[in-house]
């Protein structure tokens, strides 16, 4: 990627002048000295064993492919705290490729409605008696691309497949129980996707009524009120994409799949096969054909103009948590319903033996005798100026 920014970034910049955001531009000059001797650089030194190793410096932007491992690591810790003996599940919310150009042009409301419809949709169904009856868990993530760049916003939520009475408006008893859902099944995609047409709709009217969206370039023509309202009634009138994947096999396999998802970038290194004559080739999935790899050449500007796309806001929070884990009452939440599973956890361990371990995430340790004492002391001007770049393993 860095590559690509170098050779090609300046043109791109040039021809898109006038829509390129700060962010969006802070992002690439970031990427294209990430781990370079502009960063500087610092020596990893071992307490133990005195061994010296010099690295560059990275640019830590959440849009770097090659800064994620370390963050990951760390997230990974905090979110094995809140994990639960129980049944997890994969559920997928996905706006309508009609919403995408005014996504674009307001990703702030837009991104957080979609948050919001989602969380309320699962919130909803879930606390229907006639469903669950039950406060789950969510873990939200947010996702902006598609596997050619294109813009495809859709929220990740992994849920818990269980949680504690309520009632219908989600609102835990004074005296909770756990509820759990049926082995292998959630909650019917079918009421969950209508509820979060109709959750993300009237959020949508209520931003246009205060006047919260923009409307810039070919979009003009829908803030008439009745082109206006011609759109939505379109897009009321069709089904959203809501679908649920297979249940997680448990804990472990739970914040594997979280790790792969929190710190996923729009592309990744080794899927960039090519840069040659203004033009990248790389690899991706076609979904719409059993999932085969194929490959895709566009021009570099193209190319770095469907990646800025997925820059997000300053400040945006890309994954939230919901319900059971929602930050005001998370620590209360859990220990209630750590104790009301602890006859099931108990009666599974001695059935199928102990739940899956959770490993803790590495600690950096001394390539030479493995001791994790190190300290960190920045690299002279003079010798970071030296330092040759490593090769992109990312």
């Amino acid at each position: 990627m860095a590559d690509v920014i170098r050779g090609h970034g300046a043109d791109s910049q040039a021809r898109y002048a006038s829509v390129l955001t700060a962010v969006q531009r802070r992002a690439l000059r970031d990427l294209a000295v990430c781990g370079t001797a502009a960063l500087g650089g610092h020596i990893e030194h071992c307490l133990d064993c005195g061994h010296d190793r010099i690295a560059s410096n990275s640019c830590r932007n959440r849009h770097c492919p090659k800064c994620q491992a370390r963050a990951r690591a760390r997230w990974l810790a905090r979110e094995a705290q809140h994990l639960l003996p129980v049944e997890y599940h994969h559920v997928v919310f996905t706006l309508p490729a009609e919403r995408s150009a005014l996504a674009l042009a307001n990703p702030v409301p837009l991104y957080n409605l979609l948050f919001t419809a989602a969380a309320g949709a699962l919130r909803l169904v879930a606390a229907n008696p006639k469903r669950l009856g039950a406060m789950i868990g969510a873990l939200l993530v947010l996702h902006t691309w598609g596997q050619t760049l294109q813009h495809h916003p859709h929220v990740h939520a992994v849920v818990s497949g269980g949680g504690l009475s309520c009632d219908a408006q989600g609102v835990a008893d004074a005296v909770p129980r756990w509820r759990s859902c049926r082995p292998g099944f959630f909650l019917p995609v079918r009421v969950l996707s209508r509820v979060f047409r109709n959750q993300f709709l009237a959020g949508l009217r209520a931003a246009f009524d205060r006047g919260a969206l923009r409307f810039p370039g070919r979009l003009a023509g829908q803030q008439a009120p009745a082109a206006w309202s011609a759109f939505v009634a379109a897009l009321a009138g069709k089904d959203w994409v809501v679908y649920a994947k297979p249940p997680f096999g448990g804990p472990a396999q739970v914040l594997k799949y979280l790790a792969r998802y929190r710190h996923r970038v729009a592309i990744s290194n080794g899927r960039l096969l090519d840069v040659r004559d203004g033009r990248v080739t790389f690899r991706y999935k076609d979904y719409a054909d059993a999932g085969r790899d194929k490959l895709l050449a566009l021009p570099a500007a193209d190319f770095l103009r469907r990646f800025r796309q997925h820059v997000l806001p300053k400040g945006f929070v890309k994954v939230r948590h919901y319900g059971l884990l929602a930050n005001r009452q998370r620590g209360p939440r859990l220990r209630v319903s750590r104790r009301l599973l602890l006859a099931a956890t108990v009666a599974a361990a001695c059935a199928g033996g102990p739940l899956p371990a959770v490993e803790p995430a590495p600690l950096p340790c001394c390539p030479c005798c493995g001791s994790a004492r190190l300290v960190y002391r920045p690299l002279p001007e003079d010798v970071a100026a030296g330092v040759v770049e490593p090769a992109d393993s990312s």
